[in-house]
């Protein structure tokens, strides 16, 4: 046969250049199609055992979920037709297990299995290779050398700095509601958990708070954006194609702007330890932080963590430190608007444990039973972290005999798990009384499951629940929380629990 027409205004190199790479690209095409093919066939053999809801022969189970604030909802209309866990399919190509029940789930948390490469691959970049997804050898050595950053000893100062964080908040608070009720809470509440782990945890005064227009506090927003869109944009999936895509170039601006920063706390904190390099002279002239563990750790040979090492557990917890006690406040808040009569009795609470201070002690954060019951039961209802990823690294077999191979790609739904009801009677009540110490004795260990369990749970948990408590108490002394009625909430998982029209409360000032 011979060649077309424009061949032979070709020189027969660039022809043969051409075919060749034609016949590459088609080579490229059919290697990954059957890659695609042999990853299907693995997929559909492996969750085999178990149902799920009927899938679109293109979009899988992705074209349910609109992100219009039933997302979440769907997956506890699931959880209570397929008991114990169902399947969902993300295209043809991605599917994964749905744990929906506490047996199930504790069956996965008492295991080591790394956090799912897909979920957290579109994080990485940001957040670096850190406790939150690391495995492994490497994730013991960090958690060993990260976990005395959380002694009680070293997050007692912080209690006054919380206090501190959200006095400078409700004072914003109190100048906005003669000209605006009601507040959108969750920006505010997300600011001011920004300015308290950065002077909790890094020493470091941003003024965040007052300065939102800040190019850091810009670039997270960004960033957290970013990251949730392309979860859930199949074609976004693709690195290359992300990479070229004006999302893709916006990621990367933002990205450059956090690194630079964490870069320069860090560089700051080094230069001010070049003197002293022992926590115990540290300790002697300020209170210790996280930041200086980081800085001072080292393993059994004498080893400190790489610079690559402390700026990816720097920018987790700057991440993770902030975000998710923001949406647990703000959802506190939310709750204690909409139950006024567990409002008031914890102001009493409150105010016994007070008086007329406006800073919170350590001392007091124990005082508090009532407030805390209300904190875990809002926790209950919406958690900070709907949903974390598991992939096995050993084949799992359950208690009624089913099974997942090695590999296999596990999602606990916590948000179902937390609303189970076979565990939780009428789950859908809002009932601080669950958490009282008879009510939890007898539950399911692994019912509520706010920061996760087992080896992995969330190492700042005790940080959490002491800058939450803090938070409601200085909140309450001051203001009467009122619903809006005009907003209904739209919970949305965004990495954290958010609600997509904002958490909107009215606010009155106690006199």
């Amino acid at each position: 046969m011979s060649p077309p027409l424009f061949s032979t205004l070709l020189p027969h190199s660039v022809w043969d250049l051409g075919s060749w790479a034609a016949w590459l690209c088609l080579l490229v095409v059919l290697v990954k199609s059957s890659k695609l093919y042999v990853r299907r066939r693995w997929l559909l053999k492996a969750l085999s055992p178990f149902d799920g809801p009927k899938c679109h022969w293109l979009y899988g189970n992705a074209q349910e979920f609109l992100k219009d604030g039933n997302d979440l909802e769907i997956m506890v209309r699931y959880a209570e037709q397929y008991p114990y866990a169902y399947t969902l399919w993300l295209g043809n190509f991605f599917g994964s297990l749905t744990i929906c029940h506490p047996d199930y789930a504790k069956a996965v948390l008492s295991r080591q299995d790394p956090k799912d490469d897909f979920a957290y691959h579109f994080i990485t970049p940001w957040i670096g290779k850190g406790l939150l997804v690391l495995s492994g050898q490497k994730w013991f050595q960090h958690r060993r050398l990260i976990t005395p950053g959380f002694h009680y000893d070293v997050l007692k100062p912080y209690v006054t700095l919380m206090s501190d964080c959200v006095n400078v908040m409700l004072n914003k608070w109190e100048n906005l509601i003669p000209d605006k009720n009601p507040v959108e809470l969750f920006h505010h509440v997300s600011l001011m958990t920004l300015d308290t782990i950065m002077k909790c945890a890094f020493s470091y005064r941003s003024n965040c708070q007052m300065d939102s227009e800040s190019a850091y506090i810009k670039a997270v927003y960004q960033l957290s954006h970013l990251v949730d869109y392309r979860f859930f944009c199949l074609p976004y999936h693709n690195d290359l194609i992300f990479h070229l895509s004006p999302h893709g170039f916006r990621f990367r601006r933002a990205l450059k702007i956090a690194h630079v920063h964490t870069d320069k706390v860090i560089k700051e904190r080094k230069q001010s330890l070049q003197e002293d390099t022992e926590l115990e002279k540290i300790q002697k002239k300020r209170h210790l932080d996280f930041l200086d563990i980081l800085l001072c750790a080292k393993d059994e040979n004498g080893q400190g963590l790489s610079d690559e090492d402390l700026r990816a557990e720097v920018d987790t917890f700057m991440f993770e430190g902030h975000d998710t006690t923001a949406s647990g406040i703000s959802w506190v808040l939310y709750c204690l608007a909409k139950y006024p009569e567990h409002q008031e009795k914890c102001r009493e609470e409150i105010r016994e444990v007070l008086g007329d201070r406006s800073t919170v002690q350590w001392e007091d954060l124990g005082k508090m039973p009532y407030t805390t019951m209300c904190i875990k039961e809002t926790m209950r209802l919406y958690p900070p972290v709907p949903e974390v990823a598991r992939q096995l690294k050993e084949p799992i077999t359950f208690f009624d005999g089913r099974s997942l191979p090695k590999g296999a790609i596990v999602l606990l739904c916590i948000y179902a798990i937390n609303r189970c009801s076979s565990i939780w009677d009428e789950p859908e009540v809002f009932d601080p009384l669950r958490f009282s110490p008879e009510n939890s004795s007898t539950r399911h260990s692994h019912a509520f499951l706010p920061f996760s369990a087992g080896g992995r749970n969330c190492i700042g948990q005790n940080f959490a629940m002491n800058e939450m408590k803090v938070a409601v108490a200085l909140t309450l002394q001051k203001f009467e929380l009122h619903p809006d009625p005009e907003k209904e909430l739209k919970p949305r998982s965004l990495l954290v629990l958010r609600s997509s029209n904002g958490i909107h409360l009215n606010l009155k000032r106690i006199d």
